[in-house]
């Protein structure tokens, strides 16, 4: 190894020192929604004047942690930080309407209370709903820092540029993998295990419209795997449990598969065995 190669790599660790890491960043993201949603926290504020400060804070913070990761480097990140947090009333009024999903949908939730404090579910769509919004916004990078932090401790796996409408429900959740292009209407229940990906992955159809839309209402039971662009599933179906589906299907349906299983008992068995010697 030659001396130029030490230096390209000594340049690459003193470049790397200014930049927040990962969990750093998402601490950013996880303040926010403690700051939206105290239950998660023991920390309350007692006036409106701090909770003002405690915004700006956050405001400055993204600010700089966008400057630090030079995620855009022809960007005017305080304006970007101020468009983003002029959305955070209507962020909070969605991650509302999925608190209320989940706890419409789920009779082993007690209070929203529990379902803010102790869910997956609602943690992953937090961090979506925020990284959505500055991926809207054009901010890169950081959008995907946040879920994969979500996913890293739920195991569910939302892309920041997944599009997902109002009273989103995840029940479980483990295992679920929602892809870049997706689609997700109103009132959706989502078990684990769920795959709504592409058919393809090639990279030339980095463009394109690779993953399902979900329309409204639709029930989508664990281990169900959804793949394609044109891949449409009607409003209110539901579909079972483990179903492969590369075609759209109807408003109203219900998918499911046709297993066979068959109970003997142990003297039927044996009984069954004996014939063969």
């Amino acid at each position: 190894m030659n001396e130029e190669f030490f230096r390209h790599i000594l340049k690459k660790q003193q470049d790397a020192d200014a930049v927040p890491s990962n969990d750093e960043i998402s601490r950013w993201a996880l303040e926010l929604i403690r700051l939206l949603f105290p239950e998660q926290s023991k920390r309350s504020l007692t006036n409106l004047e701090e909770l003002k400060k405690e915004f700006n804070k956050l405001e400055i913070e993204l600010c700089k942690i966008m400057e630090a990761t030079k995620a855009c480097i022809d960007c005017n990140n305080a304006q970007l930080a101020k468009d983003f947090f002029e959305q955070i009333p209507e962020i909070y009024r969605l991650l509302n309407t999925d608190i209320k999903a989940i706890f419409d949908g789920d009779p082993a939730a007690k209070t929203e209370f529990e379902v803010i404090r102790a869910y997956p579910g609602f943690y992953a769509i937090s961090f979506y709903r925020l990284a959505h919004s500055l991926y809207l916004l054009g901010v890169p990078l950081l959008p995907r820092i946040f879920t994969e932090y979500a996913h890293s401790k739920t195991g569910i796996d939302i892309h920041p540029a997944a599009e997902i409408d109002e009273f989103f429900h995840i029940d479980h959740g483990t295992g679920i993998v929602i892809g870049e292009t997706c689609k997700i209407g109103k009132h959706v229940k989502m078990y684990q295990g769920v795959t709504l990906g592409a058919l393809s992955v090639h990279k030339s159809m980095a463009n394109t419209k690779r993953h399902p839309t979900i329309g409204d209402r639709v029930v989508v039971y664990s281990g169900a795997t959804i793949l394609g662009g044109e891949t449409f599933i009607g409003n209110d179906s539901t579909i079972g449990g483990n179903v492969w589906i590369t075609k759209s299907i109807p408003a109203g349906s219900y998918v499911y598969n046709t297993a066979e299983v068959k109970i003997s008992s142990d003297h039927e068995i044996l009984k069954n065995n004996g014939r063969h010697h």
